[in-house]
């Protein structure tokens, strides 16, 4: 279901930084294990960061690891994904997503009940 809407993307330099966020009008998110994903033309979308409800638990992708960060505020009912280091295979529709509990595999965007449109970012050499 689409419930939530991500903001923050846009054109970058390699090596530059973005903060995306994630929030929703309809959702306490506070209640969600959040994850973000990315999705690329021709390409298997893959999920990239996930915190728990809590916001005690993260996890990343061995492709982003090191180089993003995840975080929450549940008071604001937002999800940041801060972005580093980018590089231009970083290049994607980036969207979060949302299920009520804990995810058994937080890489399987199908185990999500919730999520957004995306936002572009796009990295330039």
């Amino acid at each position: 279901q689409l419930m939530l809407a991500e903001s923050g993307g846009g054109r970058v330099q390699s090596g530059g930084s973005l903060r995306l966020s994630c929030a929703s009008s309809r959702l306490n998110l506070a209640d969600n294990d959040i994850g973000w994903f990315r999705q690329v033309p021709g390409k298997e979308r893959e999920v990239v960061a996930h915190i728990s409800s809590s916001g005690l638990h993260t996890n990343y992708a061995d492709s982003v690891k090191g180089r993003f960060t995840i975080s929450r505020d549940n008071t604001a009912n937002t999800v940041y994904l801060q972005m580093s280091s980018l590089k231009p295979e970083d290049t994607a529709l980036y969207g979060c997503a949302a299920r009520a509990g804990p995810i058994l595999d937080w890489k399987k965007f199908s185990h999500y009940a919730y999520w957004g449109q995306g936002t572009q970012v796009t990295v330039s050499s």
